[in-house]
């Protein structure tokens, strides 16, 4: 009887492997930005808890005063401004980052993309669950199950920078990855389930002035003076439609152009997602963090966020509910589709990042005060509930991370070793001969030297006077 063949089987795919250089360029400017950005949004934080406990009645007195036009439906308070326009802002920058994953990055790959997706989707999808059975048997409100579902990743990064864990790149790209395929599911969510009465008039303008914004990139007119009112005129549409006004960014950033042509260094998406990140990071996402994260912490409010089951819900679907959804998710994927971790590292590498995940800031504000709308003592223990949570995740991520960290210095200084100084890390020049002459020389000329260092070294060692 005949032996059958063995059916021959490729390699199996790497996870959290070497970045190609342009992806690992990419992400390093990225997280830099992002990481400034957190620095800063956790200045606002403290600054908002201190205004609030200190001066209350001048924090309340600035965040509800009203100003804009009444007349356009557009006469709002400086809180609602900043979390519905500012952080359209925020979303915008999210759109793009999203566009230029699906079409450049870690998503364009389903196999790659498989892993950053299946970990986002039960990073979210376990949170909601951890918070509805506490609510269930705690005879709670089931409001708010949306609010430890998405992660901080500026906050998230802030951590990596006061605790100085420097991760590996592959590590890096995952967390973004992972934080952006969160935003996208984030936005739907509030989208689909936030969004009640709805003016299809103003909605009708809306995806019209959508429309013209796509129609002018594809023609390819250019000035900053033609995008802007048009940007500002489709945010007001979309706000006065009753749909969350942060949507009109997204959507208009997932129509930049984030392909690269030939001849160009940068897509156009690239370059304008550069020029408005800052912006985001550094000024939209601090304020609105400044007038959303005052909360009274009088009368024992922390104390009282376990006492509650939607306060209750809100910290264990952050602590818990993420780290076994996102490092649950990503080790059942690996299973199914056979990939391997990275020799480099271990699964406590994913188990650090998974906890990390579940800082939870900027959107959980947002979709605590959308949840509970109306409600404002709620709002107030919703958002201690997320500030704590935040913060018992962030000190157990760090730990663990700290556990690994001179681990991911080496393999960090390994990543950024330049030995021949040609500007590219020598990881990525194995296979290059010029690398491997431009190496040679130098040890060559390091060899010259040293035999002559020998020589002198001989010839004193030689004098009648040298000691024995």
């Amino acid at each position: 009887m005949a032996t059958p063949t063995p059916t021959p089987t490729g390699p199996r795919r790497t996870f959290l492997g070497r970045l190609p250089l342009p992806e690992r360029n990419y992400v390093a400017d990225a997280l830099r930005t992002e990481t400034v950005g957190g620095v800063i949004l956790l200045v606002a934080a403290v600054a908002a808890l201190v205004w609030a406990n200190t001066a209350g009645s001048s924090y309340s007195a600035v965040s509800d005063f009203h100003l804009g036009p009444e007349t356009l439906g557009l006469h709002l308070s400086v809180e609602h401004w900043a979390a519905d326009g500012l952080l359209a802002i925020f979303f915008f920058v999210a759109g793009v980052e999203l566009k230029r994953e699906l079409v450049a990055g870690e998503l364009r790959d389903p196999r790659a993309a498989a892993l950053p997706v299946a970990a986002a989707l039960c990073g979210m999808a376990v949170p909601a669950v951890v918070y509805t059975l506490v609510n269930v048997f705690g005879d709670g409100s089931k409001d708010g199950w949306a609010v430890p579902t998405a992660t901080d990743i500026a906050f998230a990064l802030a951590v990596l920078a006061v605790i100085g864990a420097s991760l590996p790149a592959a590590l890096r790209a995952f967390l973004l990855t992972l934080a952006v395929v969160d935003d996208l599911f984030a936005i739907l969510i509030i989208a689909v389930f936030f969004t009640e009465d709805i003016d299809f008039l103003a909605l009708g303008g809306a995806f019209l002035g959508l429309g013209l914004f796509y129609l002018l990139l594809r023609l390819g007119v250019r000035g900053w003076y033609v995008y802007v009112p048009l940007a500002l005129v489709n945010w007001g549409l979309m706000y006065n439609s009753g749909v969350h006004a942060t949507i009109a960014g997204v959507a208009m950033g997932l129509m930049l152009r984030c392909a690269r042509r030939e001849g160009e260094e940068h897509s156009p998406g690239e370059r304008i997602e550069h020029l408005v990140h800052p912006l985001s990071a550094g000024f939209a996402v601090p304020v609105f963090a400044l007038f959303s994260a005052g909360v009274s912490l009088a009368g024992g409010a922390v104390a009282s966020v376990f006492d509650r089951p939607e306060t209750l819900g809100v910290v264990l679907g952050l602590v818990a509910g993420k780290t076994i959804g996102v490092f649950g998710g990503t080790w059942l994927t690996t299973r199914l589709t056979k990939a391997e971790l990275n020799k480099d590292l271990a699964w406590a590498d994913v188990f650090a990042i998974a906890t990390l995940a579940g800082i939870g800031f900027t959107v959980s504000l947002l979709i605590g005060e959308l949840a509970f709308a109306g409600d404002d003592d709620m709002i107030n223990e919703i958002k201690a509930s997320v500030l704590l949570g935040s913060l018992i995740a962030a000190v157990l991520s760090g730990v663990l991370l700290k556990l690994r960290v001179r681990r991911y210095r080496a393999l960090s200084d390994a990543e950024e070793l330049d030995e021949d100084g040609s500007g590219v890390p020598d990881v990525y020049e194995q296979d290059d001969p010029a690398y491997h002459l431009r190496m040679a020389a130098i040890y060559e000329e390091k060899a010259a030297e040293h035999r002559r260092l020998a020589r002198l070294a001989g010839a004193a060692s030689n004098r009648p006077d040298s000691p024995a």
